[in-house]
């Protein structure tokens, strides 16, 4: 099952595109190469896919027939994703403007949940207003924490506060002044 989750993993990269298929396509010769395919001749075709067009349908089949359907899993990954591109905002690795791009397609792949609604909207915004960017910081640092300490998507689920991330908006801070 880990190594399921491994090429769960390496798909949800590849749809956020933050790496390409290769790492998917590794997972497969990998898992060959040390006899652990069980048989299964889609493992063996997509060691050998060209492409991501060849690479999408096996990969989504192979975690179909095990339990494991990507969407799942994904606000988890998208959530473990985020702290680490926090970790790199705070080391001058990523700017807003990358964040911003991160972000959104995160938020398109994940279905647009409600916890990164005000994440991703107060980013979108920092790239144009500057006094967005205590506001974006605030509320990215609170995601990031809670998704850091959260074993499972229910210990996140649990933890989240609406309430607090709509105190990270100009508008709140406008209006108890």
């Amino acid at each position: 099952m880990e190594a399921l989750a491994d090429l769960s993993r390496a798909y949800f990269l590849h749809r956020i595109c933050v790496s390409d298929i290769q790492p998917c396509l590794d997972w497969a010769a990998d898992r060959l190469a040390g006899n652990q395919d069980d048989g299964d001749v889609d493992i063996a075709v997509l060691a050998m896919a060209k492409d991501a067009d060849e690479a999408v349908p096996l990969i989504e089949g192979i975690l179909a027939r095990h339990g494991m359907q990507p969407s799942t899993n994904e606000q988890w990954l998208a959530g473990k994703h985020i702290v680490q591109l926090r970790a790199a905002y705070l080391r001058g690795e990523e700017t807003i403007e990358s964040l911003d791009r991160n972000l959104t397609i995160i938020n398109n792949v994940v279905g647009h949940p409600a916890w990164l609604a005000m994440l991703s909207r107060n980013c979108e915004y920092a790239t144009d207003i500057p006094d967005f960017r205590p506001p974006f910081e605030q509320e990215f640092a609170y995601i990031a924490a809670l998704w850091a300490s959260a074993s499972a998507r229910e210990d996140f689920d649990a933890a989240y506060r609406r309430e607090i991330s709509n105190t990270h908006d100009i508008d709140y801070h406008q209006r108890i002044r």
